[in-house]
């Protein structure tokens, strides 16, 4: 079964400063039907005007994953005891932090006169009361054309980033006659949200903001991509 997320129907939130899309229910957006899926629990596309950002601010027991579609993420956190990560997320790059018993942390575009556009998403650990933690990796292009590159994992295979949740997190590029069979747990769920461009998903149509959710479906299968970028989600029910 698939059931399809239009991105029109997305929680919207205008800020000013910031224009974000909630694909689930997050802070004043809440609707019931949509509080998440299996053990992911945001996906928000955020865009950041020039010189502004979001100030320090707390979170605790989540594993929360920064994936940047255009401009510079600046990074600051508490992790460590020197003083915490601080570093600049660019496209390409994946950024995962585990908040665990409690992170500060700060996200700001330096950039002049360009806009950040990236996703925060945020996937329930399995475990509650780690030891925070922080990884960044860089996917370039090629290692995700015509195929889902797996990018966050539990245990950091194939060079993923390394998640504390029984949840992996593939991104692909397709475009004219690039597809992908490839097969699924049925017992488990797959999301699909389609970052941007146009992507056939098991004979269903979906475009930039869109997602689905598969439900006891035994194959993936992605074709007839437009510049489509997308991430692939495999989560526990």
């Amino acid at each position: 079964m698939i059931t399809l997320r239009k991105s029109a129907d997305r929680g919207h939130a205008d800020h000013g400063w910031l224009q974000s899309h909630h694909s689930f229910s997050f802070a004043d957006y809440h609707d019931p039907a949509h509080m998440g899926v299996g053990n992911l629990r945001v996906i928000n596309e955020d865009h950041i005007a020039p010189g502004t950002g979001f100030g320090t601010h707390g979170h605790r027991d989540m594993e929360i994953v920064s994936y940047v579609l255009e401009g510079a993420l600046a990074h600051r956190d508490s992790i460590g005891p020197e003083g915490g990560n601080s570093g600049v997320i660019r496209p390409g790059d994946v950024q995962r932090m585990s908040a665990g018993t409690g992170v500060m942390h700060s996200e700001f575009n330096h950039e002049a006169g360009r806009t950040t556009h990236f996703l925060q998403i945020w996937i329930l650990p399995r475990q509650t009361g780690i030891a925070p933690g922080y990884e960044q990796k860089h996917f370039d292009a090629d290692s995700k054309r015509g195929r889902l590159r797996l990018v966050a994992s539990p245990d950091g295979r194939e060079g993923s980033v390394t998640i504390h949740a029984d949840a992996s997190l593939y991104a692909g590029l397709f475009s004219g006659g690039e597809k992908l069979d490839q097969p699924l747990d049925p017992a488990r769920i797959a999301y699909v949200h389609l970052v941007r461009g146009r992507l056939c998903v098991n004979g269903l149509v979906l475009h930039g903001g869109d997602g689905a959710r598969l439900d006891r479906e035994a194959h993936l299968r992605l074709e007839d991509g437009d510049d489509a970028e997308v991430l692939v989600f495999d989560l526990i029910p």
